[in-house]
C-alpha cells in the first residue's frame, strides 16, 4: 500500500545454510566454514609429497594424512599419541597449531611410505575417485541441510561400523584375509567414511562451535584420508588380480 515490499521469514531463510538460522548467524557460520576449509587446504598443500616422481606435483592430500583406523591398529604410533593433546589443546593458540603441525608431519611420513610402494597410476586413480566422492558427498550435504534434512542419526551407526572395521583390521593382522576379502574390506571402509564425510560436514554446518575450527579440520582431514586409503586398497587388489 505504501510502496514497501514485505519480506517473509521464508524469504530470509532462503539464503541461509539451513532453516531456522538467522541472517547474522548465517554469515558467522559461513565464515567458520571458510576458516575450517582454509585450515584443511593449508595443511594439505604444505606437507611434503611422497608420491612417485611422475606425480609429485599432485596435491599432497594423498600423502599427508593417515587413516584413523591405521592409528588404532597401533596405539603407540606417534599420530595416535598426538591426537590426545591435539584434542585437549585444539582451542588454545599457539599449542593447537604446534600439535597440528606435528600430527600432520607424522601422517605424511606414514602415508608417504604406502604411496611410494604403490604404482603411480593406481594412486592417481584413487585420487580422482576420492575427489569425485568428496565433491558429490559435500555438495549433497550442503543441499540437504538447506532443505532441512539432518544427519545426526548417522553417528551411532557409523561409530558401530567403525568399531567393526577396526576389529576386522586387528584380526587380519594375525589371520591375513584373501584378496577378495581385502577388496570387500576396502569397499566397506570407503562406504563407512563416505558416510562419515556426510555426518561431519553436517556437524560443520550446524554443530561445531566457532572456536573448534582446528578440530573440525582434523576430523575432515581423517575422513578424507580414510576414504582415499580405502579406495586405494580396493584398486591395489583389483590391479594385482588383473
Amino acid at each position: 500500500m505504501y510502496g514497501f515490499t514485505s519480506v517473509s521469514k521464508g524469504d530470509i531463510e532462503e539464503g541461509t545454510l539451513y532453516p531456522g538460522l538467522s541472517y547474522g548467524e548465517n554469515e558467522l557460520r559461513w565464515g567458520f566454514i571458510r576458516k575450517v576449509y582454509s585450515s584443511y587446504l593449508h595443511r594439505s598443500f604444505s606437507q611434503p609429497s611422497s608420491l612417485p616422481p611422475q606425480y609429485s606435483t599432485l596435491p599432497s592430500m594423498i600423502s599427508s594424512r593417515v587413516a584413523l583406523v591405521s592409528c588404532c591398529y597401533s596405539p603407540s604410533h606417534p599420530s595416535f599419541v598426538l591426537m590426545w593433546p591435539l584434542y585437549i589443546y585444539h582451542q588454545k593458540h599457539p599449542l593447537n597449531f604446534i600439535f597440528l603441525g606435528l600430527f600432520t608431519t607424522c601422517l605424511s611420513i606414514t602415508v608417504g611410505v604406502a604411496c611410494a610402494n604403490t604404482e603411480g597410476k593406481i594412486v592417481l586413480e584413487a585420487l580422482v575417485l576420492t575427489s569425485a566422492v568428496i565433491c558429490s558427498m559435500t555438495g549433497y550435504t550442503f543441499w540437504a541441510a538447506k532443505k532441512g534434512k539432518d544427519f545426526s542419526y548417522l553417528g551411532p551407526i557409523l561409530f558401530t561400523s567403525l568399531i567393526i572395521l577396526i576389529l576386522t583390521g586387528f584380526i587380519q593382522m594375525f589371520f591375513p584375509l584373501g584378496p577378495t576379502s581385502v577388496a570387500i574390506y576396502g569397499a566397506l571402509g570407503a562406504l563407512i567414511f563416505s558416510g562419515y564425510l556426510v555426518y561431519d560436514t553436517d556437524n560443520l554446518i550446524k554443530r561445531f562451535t566457532y572456536d573448534e575450527y582446528i578440530w573440525a579440520s582434523v576430523v575432515l582431514y581423517l575422513d578424507i584420508l580414510n576414504l582415499f586409503l580405502s579406495i586405494l586398497r580396493v584398486l591395489r587388489v583389483l590391479q594385482s588380480d588383473g
